[in-house]
């Protein structure tokens, strides 16, 4: 039994805890078991600390055998991205400039996490400074995807996207400023969610970009999602940015089903140039979801390449404005690629990033408008399943950024335009590589998303699906 406890999804163990049928210590101890598996091949995690979560899941029975219960998630060991703020606690944010970083203060999203009863399980891997899309890292090694370790799991949540996938954690924050939650998604075969700018407070967790910067989490099932987000989400004193903007209640809608929801197939764009395993199992996720009774229609979006051009634009000012004191004081503690970007974005005229600023509202404008028939977008959510990571080890050589851009293709265009997206386990190439599709909502309609994830999930087991220890 214990082995099968880590395989449980999120809601799942976090109801077998609360109706006492396993203590916190049980669950605990099963992680404990795989991370000690897995975690040499993967290189998944940046601490793990066994003796504190065993203590604290110890302490968490306790209080439920004297009926206390500290929310949904009591005595739920989670691990997260090593880049939100824990008071006493080391985060890198996956660079050598911060390998020493004790956080004086406490992330609002992961406050709110612990506030439901979270345990701390330990720390995960990502990509120095959370700026690259495919899991390397110059100083700590790149993760491996638990499907096959010679194959990368996605950037910058790559350590998120690796433990969710080989159930080593049951559920992790990462975050989407240029596809950060959905890349790895798609490459692990987990679900993930972009949530809107404003959805969930920044405070606390590490920025990149002020303006394209998200939180979202990565687990196995939308509902799992559905869960994390309701507690989450909401005004922050600590964060203006963050929406005063009512928390629907996420879990209710994951159970409704596709009957009566229209989603628009783009006619360009997110179907040209596929892989041809990606485009097979678009037809089959399309297929799928008129199964389940939802009606498919094409849409014609306006020109996202230039949507791309425009993000791409955004982060590199922004990226480089927040690192420009580094930049100068501490550029051999940068990676190859990161320095490369970030002095890259030294070079944005203001001018270009004013001009880039300004068109985002016409540009969501003009997208709204053209799916304005629809309840939700569906496309993949890049246009490759993962490839290696010897072939994707392109550092700040010539061809870097051209492999960058291939990658995050897809995902760049819903950053700049602010809106949600659901990255959804699809199917698998016939090498057993995962392929994620991603679903694209309106702004703060995470809730419709996370119901077609779901009804999708109860009609397919692909989020069901475990790799194997080779």
């Amino acid at each position: 039994m214990s082995s099968e406890l880590a395989l449980m999804s999120l809601t799942a163990v976090a109801k077998a805890i609360a109706e006492k049928q396993v203590s916190s210590r049980e669950v605990t101890r099963a992680l404990l078991h795989r991370i000690a598996e897995w975690q040499p091949k993967l290189n998944a995690f940046m601490a793990i600390e066994s003796e504190q979560v065993l203590a604290a899941a110890d302490e968490a029975d306790a209080e439920l055998a004297k009926g206390k219960s500290r929310g949904v998630l009591h005595g739920v060991p989670l691990a997260h991205k090593d880049m939100y703020y824990e008071a006493g606690k080391v985060v890198t944010c996956g660079s050598l400039i911060r390998r020493d970083f004790v956080a004086k203060t406490t992330a609002t999203s992961l406050q709110r996490l612990k506030d439901a009863g979270t345990i701390r399980l330990g720390s995960l891997q990502m990509v120095e400074f959370a700026y690259g899309p495919t899991g390397h890292n110059a100083h700590y090694g790149a993760v491996h995807n638990p499907w096959n370790v010679d194959h990368i799991t996605g950037g910058s949540s790559s350590g998120s996207g690796s433990a969710v996938a080989a159930r080593l954690t049951f559920a992790a924050l990462g975050s989407d400023t240029g596809g950060s939650v959905r890349m790895p998604a798609h490459f692990c075969g987990v679900t993930g969610l972009k949530t809107t700018v404003g959805r969930v407070s920044r405070a606390g967790a590490m920025p990149l970009s002020q303006s394209l910067d998200t939180v979202g989490p990565l687990a196995q099932t939308a509902e799992d999602c559905a869960l994390l987000l309701g507690l989450m989400a909401g005004a922050d004193p600590e964060d203006p940015t963050a929406s005063t903007l009512p928390v629907p209640d996420y879990l209710e809608a994951t159970k409704g089903s596709l009957k009566g929801l229209k989603i628009g197939l783009p006619t360009a764009f997110y179907v040209d140039d596929l892989d041809a395993e990606v485009a097979r199992i678009l037809d089959e996720t399309i297929a799928a979801l008129k199964r389940e009774g939802a009606e498919v229609v094409k849409v014609e979006l306006p020109d996202h390449r230039q949507l791309s051009s425009a993000a791409q634009l955004v982060l590199a000012a922004e990226a480089a404005a927040f690192h420009k004191r580094w930049m100068i004081e501490r550029p051999q503690d940068y990676g190859p690629q990161v320095l490369m970007r970030l002095q890259n974005g030294l070079a944005v005229p203001a001018v270009s990033y004013l001009e880039a600023m300004r068109w985002r509202g016409p540009a969501l404008a003009a997208y709204n408008a053209a799916v304005s028939g629809v309840d939700a977008v569906i496309a993949p959510a890049a246009p490759v399943p993962a490839p290696t990571i010897a072939e994707s080890d392109v550092g700040n050589g010539p061809g870097a950024e051209a492999v960058i851009q291939r990658l995050t293709r897809f995902t760049r265009p819903v950053n700049y335009l602010g809106l949600p997206s659901l990255a959804i386990p699809s199917g698998f190439t016939r090498a057993g590589l995962p392929v994620g599709m991603q679903l694209i909502g309106r702004s703060f309609d995470e809730a419709t998303l996370l119901r077609i994830g779901a009804a999708f999930q109860r009609a397919t087991d692909f989020h069901a699906q475990v790799p194997k220890l080779v």
